[in-house]
């Protein structure tokens, strides 16, 4: 039985891992922490398997029953309580992503490695079964060499908490890059498997919300509402993004969009290899086109929660010793990529890595 504590008691603790927890055997959720006393205990009602509520994460790092933390805080505090989590002996699962910057990511890992402690990191794509599939697909040679990449995540009206944490860059890092292109830049490396980054290029936008006050949300509604802070709160961070990289490998080239004027939800990714292709629905399905005898093949296959596997993984990365796929080591070099996509966009010419 492996005890942990959870920091962080919002959407994501909520929607993903306290649900997981449920319908794991060996864990045991002795604190839920958060700031806010009553998000703690609405979880505590609602997920029994939670001992005892607390706001102050220090409790749960001097208790020596607990073995590891979830930081599931917003991305701002995501450096400062992991670092005191892996100083006080605990290993951590930390949400993607990783932190506001690729230095403090650096440090983070590094901390690990010094304390001797599991550092995983929440992109849980690489857990969903489509992309395990194509990263097995691309080992066995059946696409040849993928030579070109395309993603697209855009949605119509989807800016979250609109004046809050999401869209205040001292809080969040940035906007619709780091929220939501961590997840398909990331999954798209881990395919490749092992791409070297050369250079990259991008643009970044913050033209529809700018007036906050007279954002419409075209009857859609705002998710994360609960953070906004339309009379009050900033957003400085960009809605819509645009870039190009180069690896040894393949060319990658993307668009995302928490807004965009056109009424369309369009998220998938495009593998292109010189013997076969595939579209990957994300979060979903896949479908795999043969270059040599034009088939077009869907496969049938269940898809597993993806948050309950990244979270069996972690508990046995503990239990074993041995590092998965999700350790801060293998995502790093998605952190650097969107630090320099970042830096490329502000100082507006491509940037060599």
């Amino acid at each position: 039985m492996t005890t942990i504590a959870v920091v962080g008691c919002g959407r994501i603790a909520n929607a993903a891992h306290f649900p997981a927890f449920m319908k794991m055997d060996n864990v045991r959720i002795k604190y839920a922490c958060d700031l806010i006393k009553e998000k703690a205990e609405a979880v505590k009602e609602k997920f029994p398997k939670v001992e005892q509520v607390i706001t102050d994460y220090n409790v749960a790092l001097h208790d020596p029953e607990v073995q590891a933390v979830y930081v599931l805080t917003p991305n701002y505090a995501h450096y400062t309580v992991t670092m005191d989590a892996l100083k006080a002996g605990k290993h951590v699962f930390c949400e993607k992503p990783i932190t506001v910057n690729y230095p403090l990511s650096v440090e983070m890992a590094n901390e690990a490695e010094k304390q001797g402690k599991m550092l995983n990191i929440g992109v849980c794509n690489r857990y969903q079964r489509s992309v395990e599939m194509l990263r097995q697909l691309n080992d066995e040679g059946k696409f040849g060499d993928i030579y070109s990449v395309y993603c697209s995540f855009r949605s119509y009206r989807s800016i979250p908490g609109l004046g809050g944490p999401f869209t205040t860059k001292a809080q969040s890092g940035g906007g619709v890059l780091i929220d939501w292109g961590i997840h398909f830049l990331d999954l798209i490396l881990y395919v490749l498997g092992g791409a070297k980054l050369k250079t990259v290029t991008c643009d970044a936008y913050n033209e529809l919300a700018k007036n906050m006050k007279e954002y419409n949300y075209a009857g859609h509604g705002m998710w994360a509402e609960d953070t906004a802070d339309i009379e009050h709160g900033t957003n400085d961070v960009e809605e819509y993004i645009t870039g190009y990289i180069r690896t040894d490998k393949a060319s990658i080239s993307f668009n995302g969009a928490w807004a965009q004027n056109i009424d369309a939800n369009d998220m998938f990714i495009d593998f292109m290899g010189d013997k076969g292709g595939a579209r990957l629905s994300y979060g979903g399905k896949f479908t795999f086109y043969d270059g040599k005898t034009l088939e077009t093949i869907k496969p049938e296959y269940d898809i597993p929660d993806m948050y309950l596997c990244e979270d069996k993984a972690f508990i046995e990365s503990i239990n074993t010793g041995k590092k998965d796929k999700n350790n801060i080591e293998n995502i790093l070099e998605s952190m650097k990529l969107l630090q320099a996509l970042y830096d490329s966009s502000d100082k507006k010419e491509e940037i060599k890595l």
